[in-house]
């Protein structure tokens, strides 16, 4: 109950001041090109629950529909907006929306593709009895995923390394998870922001 207040919180209160970042980031996608300014990406939530995660949309329209579900390096559907949004991680910044809503929480195993969660073991699933969060051990330390996932097997480097390895780390998370565990990731993800 402490986490889910703390969660309303801080959410509320930083949509409250991003606001003008929120307006800033908006025009930029609508000048930078057609499209919607939000993109909504199918995700696996709490209790295996589907839900619709909010981003700032940062590739070409459709671009699901023309390529996989994770975006590797130098890949050609993002835009030139959306490299900046995806580097400083503001194109993050919706899912706030969604711990707000109670779909997610600020600090948890981060949301995987459908697709993704299909392939989870038994006690891989174990990430889902939790709510999925904006940020994570995980996401901390695989910050600059997106630059591992490079050439003709990016998905089987994907499947077959990084996800086990973001998993096991997700996992140790929730056993030990803390308000002020919360507080040391949301601590480590700020600075990695700057770093």
């Amino acid at each position: 109950m402490l986490k889910r207040t703390f969660d309303i919180l801080v959410s509320t209160l930083a949509l409250i001041v991003l606001a003008p970042v929120f307006a800033v980031v908006a025009i930029a996608i609508k000048i930078s090109s057609p499209g919607p300014i939000f993109y909504r990406a199918t995700r696996v939530g709490r209790y295996g629950v589907p839900f619709k995660l909010y981003k700032f949309r940062s590739m070409v329209v459709d671009a699901d529909k023309i390529g996989g579900g994770i975006t590797t390096a130098q890949d050609s559907r993002i835009t030139p907006i959306g490299r900046f949004l995806r580097r400083t991680k503001l194109d993050e910044l919706p899912q706030l929306l969604n711990v707000l809503r109670g779909e997610m929480s600020l600090v948890g195993p981060r949301p995987e593709d459908p697709r993704y969660v299909a392939l989870y073991t038994e006690e891989q699933r174990r990430v889902l009895n939790v709510r999925p969060g904006i940020t994570s051990p995980a996401s901390v330390r695989y910050r600059n995923e997106q630059a591992l996932l490079s050439g003709a097997d990016w998905e089987a480097v994907y499947v077959q390394q990084i996800l086990p390895n973001k998993l096991a780390i997700e996992l140790q998370y929730i056993e030990r998870a803390t308000l002020l565990s919360d507080l040391s990731v949301l601590w480590q993800t700020f600075q990695a922001l700057f770093r």
